[in-house]
């Protein structure tokens, strides 16, 4: 079984939402149909980044250092060239 760590870009206001999942596919689907109730109040979410691991405790992890400040710094690191060209309005 594999986990993935991802991260939604709410192409409206630029907003992200960064989640935790053994079932990708599934999950874009439960965010897509606003069955997350963290993503259901806005649409248009679209998938800017994802990172696959093996261990669940990797996976979750990670998770919480990119939620935090200095996660959030290395995503806009990671991410420079896709902030450059999609600019929040």
């Amino acid at each position: 079984m594999h986990y993935v760590v991802y991260i939604l870009e709410n192409q409206n206001d630029k907003s992200w939402y960064i989640g935790f999942t053994s079932n990708l596919k599934q999950r874009l689907q439960e965010h897509k149909y606003k069955k997350s109730p963290y993503t259901s109040k806005k649409d248009n979410w679209e998938l800017i980044y994802a990172e696959l691991y093996l261990n669940k405790f990797d996976a979750l992890g990670r998770e919480k250092f990119l939620k935090s400040g200095s996660g959030r710094k290395f995503l806009k690191k990671q991410l420079a060239n896709h902030l450059i060209t999609n600019p929040k309005p």
